[in-house]
């Protein structure tokens, strides 16, 4: 490999490291990650983690993998290895890990507590019975397991163990982390409260984990290395604390091939980077190493090599653990061997990758526009298609839609021309990475600009606003309209669907204003946040930071209720109250005023007056589409100007999320000279549940 084209420093990460009866090929471990494709989406799954290999990743792991039906998540899309019949795909994923010399692992979960079996229907069976631990706070009890039941729950690992043997996998995760897995709810006396010899002391808390460590190695004759992820520290006064965790590794050193680390909670350990920091666990982890004769894997949405090098220098981790990162960039290792720094995809960890998961749709990543279509359409996050027929691409506008569009087009080969109504390329991001917590949401635009500033087939125009004659006069054979779109200054969104009475006297600002530097910077502001999403909480701290007193009204029941999809709602409410926000749950402006807001609850219609000298709008937004507009007035035009195609993509179609207009603009680059059947077939490939043999007869009613 091209050891020589990168220092020396970095030659620890690629040194290899043993697991057990299995060699790693170096320090890089996917550690398993959530996708939203699950068992529905099997060779979307497996194409996905071939292109991690393919990266040059030592270890990969699949995502939780339910092991018996008795315990299952549902509406979240996890793997299944309840049956044999599962064995295939399974089997197909883990030929695609090693495709490239990783090492295949699987993780095994059973959820006990955290399972409500919404879709198996089965009885959920717990270390101690109660309500179900979910997001969504299924009306569901769990059994407390017997003794049988703690037989059968081995009997089924046992099954689980043969299972993953034959799938051709070589590691096997007993996941008891994130306070999912019924390992942590065996080893935490917040879920543990039994009174037999599986609770009480550390030692029977730790007895189920030490039985099936066993039983996996007697099952597969040692032939498979076994880890072990778990909470780095379980909150609460009785959860699995890092002081426990470490008198449980110090009595069982030597119990896994390897102790996979992980923070206590998914929202802790996920955290997004507005919250939290690059390698923010180190401080839970240090010093494990000095426990163990194994090797300690842990995460921290490393994305730094240098970061990596002293993790494994100061002797705090053996494998560098990456879920968040792979994603962003697959290829990651293998740049920098090749010592190609500039070229990493960095994660934003903006958790757009987590939302997919929490939604029960397809995962997708702001940064890596090829995550999970590797097979549904055949993009690469690496490679692109040669170019079609045509030659020449002109895009307007060079916010994330327009950056993408354009450097995915101008690899593919085409002759791009990028024009940028200002003086500064990133749109949206140029400006949104300026607000509190979001800087690193600038690698958007910092990695494309990078990437395009070499590419001799790619100019770029700044200050350059063009109407439809330049546009026309440019002779381009296709255009991409990526003109963005500005946030309302009315009431519109969700809950009001026509602007709402105002008086003109009142100061009234969006977003873009708050950005801009305009907007009140002392007084009692209103907030009104039918948004949702990050927008409205971000813009009360840059007005509290300003000297605001701010109040927080929104009609949902709690604030910034689609970041429960990013693992951040609760962080975001804890920030608010103690910034001293006035947060007003299930309100909405009723109507505007001087000097105050008239609210209306929102399921009473119960009107009540709130003072405020100024009103911040984050409702929706209003698409830049008046160039599309003209353009479309003069199509008899287009031909003359050997104009082929115009495509409106990113906000000027339809706002979105910040990976919603990267998206935009590699679908439009894939399209070009592509035929187009109006949406008459699905633009991706997908796969179809194939019919059982039915029942020889109906059973009696």
């Amino acid at each position: 490999m091209p050891k020589d084209t990168r220092p020396s420093h970095y030659d620890i990460l690629f040194e290899p490291v043993r697991i057990g009866p299995k060699l790693a090929k170096n320090r890089f471990y996917q550690v398993p990650h959530c996708n939203g494709g699950g068992y529905r989406d099997p060779s979307a799954v497996a194409e996905m983690r071939r292109t991690k290999a393919e990266g040059g990743w030592g270890v990969i792991f699949t995502e939780q993998t339910e092991i018996h039906p008795s315990s299952e998540i549902t509406p979240f899309i996890e793997q299944h290895l309840w049956e044999d019949k599962d064995i295939p795909a399974l089997a197909a994923m883990a030929e695609a890990m090693k495709s490239h010399g990783a090492l295949a692992g699987i993780q095994l979960a059973y959820s006990g507590i955290n399972g409500p079996n919404l879709y198996s229907r089965e009885v959920p069976l717990a270390v101690t019975g109660g309500p179900i631990l979910t997001f969504t706070s299924d009306p569901v009890q769990a059994r407390t397991m017997d003794r049988e039941d703690i037989r059968d729950l081995r009997r089924w690992f046992r099954n689980a163990f043969r299972r993953s043997q034959a799938a051709g996998f070589d590691l096997i995760c007993l996941y008891g982390a994130h306070g999912f897995g019924i390992l942590q709810h065996f080893l935490s006396r917040a879920t543990n409260h039994r009174s037999d010899e599986y609770g009480g002391s550390l030692e029977n808390r730790s007895r189920f984990l030490r039985e099936i460590v066993e039983e996996a190695r007697e099952e597969t004759k040692g032939e498979l290395a076994l880890t072990l992820r778990l909470s780095l520290h379980e909150g609460g006064a009785f959860g699995f604390s890092n002081a426990e965790l470490r008198d449980f590794i110090e009595m069982h050193g030597d119990l896994p091939d390897l102790w996979d680390l992980a923070q206590g909670t998914w929202e802790a350990c996920s955290g997004t980077s507005r919250f939290v920091q690059e390698g923010a666990q180190e401080d839970l982890v240090r010093g494990i190493k000095a426990l163990t004769s194994k090797p300690v894997v842990g995460v921290g949405r490393f994305t730094s090599a240098d970061a990596m090098v002293r993790q494994v220098r100061s002797g705090v981790l053996d494998f560098i653990g990456a879920a968040r990162p792979s994603i962003a960039d697959p290829f990651l290792p293998k740049k920098i061997e090749e010592g190609r720094f500039d070229d990493i995809r960095e994660c934003i960890g903006c958790n757009i990758c987590v939302s997919g998961d929490m939604t029960g749709g397809i995962s997708r990543c702001t940064q890596n526009t090829a995550f999970m279509e590797e097979w549904r359409k055949g993009w690469h996050p690496e490679r692109v298609r040669p170019k079609g027929p045509s030659s020449s691409v002109l895009v307007v506008g060079a916010g994330p839609a327009g950056l993408e569009a354009a450097l995915q087009a101008a690899r593919r080969g085409y002759a791009v021309t990028l024009a940028e109504a200002t003086d500064t390329l990133g749109g949206r991001i140029a400006r949104e990475r300026t607000l509190p917590g979001l800087s690193a949401w600038g690698r958007v635009a910092d990695y494309r600009t990078g990437q395009l500033a070499p590419l001799v087939n790619a100019e770029i125009y700044r200050d350059s606003r063009l109407t439809a004659d330049d546009v026309l006069a440019m002779g381009a054979e296709h255009v991409a309209l990526a003109t963005g779109a500005s946030w309302r200054r009315d009431a519109v969104a969700r809950f009001h669907l026509h602007p709402i009475p105002t008086d003109p006297a009142m100061p009234i600002f969006t977003p873009d204003d708050i950005m801009a530097g305009l907007g009140p910077t002392v007084g009692r502001v209103t907030l009104y946040d039918d948004d949702h999403f990050y927008m409205g909480s971000v813009i009360a701290e840059v007005l509290v930071a300003r000297g605001c007193s701010v109040d927080f009204v929104t009609p949902a029941t709690k604030v910034a209720e689609w970041t429960e999809n990013t693992l951040e709602q609760g962080t975001i409410m804890r920030r608010l109250l103690s910034l001293g926000v006035r947060v007003h749950t299930c309100k909405a402006p009723e109507s505007i005023g001087v000097g105050e807001v008239t609210l209306a609850c929102t399921w009473t219609g119960a009107a009540s007056p709130l003072p405020a000298e100024a009103v911040v709008m984050v409702t929706a937004r209003l698409p830049h589409d008046s160039l599309w507009h003209d353009l479309r007035a003069r199509q008899a035009e287009w031909e003359g100007a050997e104009v082929r195609s115009v495509r409106l993509i990113g906000d000027a179609a339809a706002p979105g999320p910040i990976a919603w207009a990267t998206y935009a603009g590699r679908r439009f680059a894939e399209d070009l000279d592509q035929p187009d059947d109006r949406g008459d077939t699905p633009p991706f490939r997908r796969e179809v549940a194939r019919l059982e043999p039915g029942p020889s007869r109906l059973p009696p009613h």
